[in-house]
């Protein structure tokens, strides 16, 4: 077994889905979203790039009318809908979490390719996934739909054996 990792289901996330309307330019609004695979991170949102004009949004405070605010903050250019009930985000982190992932993606997440704020839309196990690494070393963040997330805990669990 390799080195040690630790995996926590976050509680209490606000996800919402953010597509650009045509006449979006990233002028005139208060979150400038990353232009590719990559987060940009204000006060308690981050938002992660998971294709052309689109991402997840993600609140770790998200209030009642969290999706409304958040299209307000887009000044009306984007489109907002709500995914909190339909995705679980899981933290993985410690020496062993990239080697743990890297198990199960197709992509290169070397600290030096994979850099801290890079995100993939892809695939682990079969299960499509939204990946981004945080700030802080070997800490990555995996979105999961919440159908998933099972299967996703169980792949985990075998690469434990």
């Amino acid at each position: 077994m390799g080195e040690p990792f630790e995996i926590h289901q976050r509680q209490g996330l606000g996800l919402a889905t953010v597509m650009a309307r045509a006449d979006f330019d990233g002028d005139a609004v208060d979150i400038i979203p990353p232009a590719g695979p990559m987060c940009a991170v204000t006060d308690a949102l981050t938002v992660i790039g998971t294709g052309p004009g689109v991402w997840l949004a993600v609140s770790e405070a998200p209030g009642e009318d969290w999706p409304e605010t958040l299209e307000r903050r887009f000044d009306g250019r984007c489109s907002v809908s709500d995914q909190s009930g339909g995705y679980i985000v899981f933290r993985v982190f410690g020496p062993g979490a990239r080697a743990l992932l890297q198990r199960g993606v197709a992509i290169d997440l070397h600290p030096e390719v994979f850099v801290a704020g890079s995100a993939a839309t892809t695939v682990i196990a079969h299960i499509g996934v939204i990946l981004w690494r945080r700030a802080e070393a070997s800490v990555f963040d995996v979105a999961v739909f919440r159908s998933y997330a099972a299967s996703f805990r169980d792949w985990i669990g075998a690469q434990s054996l």
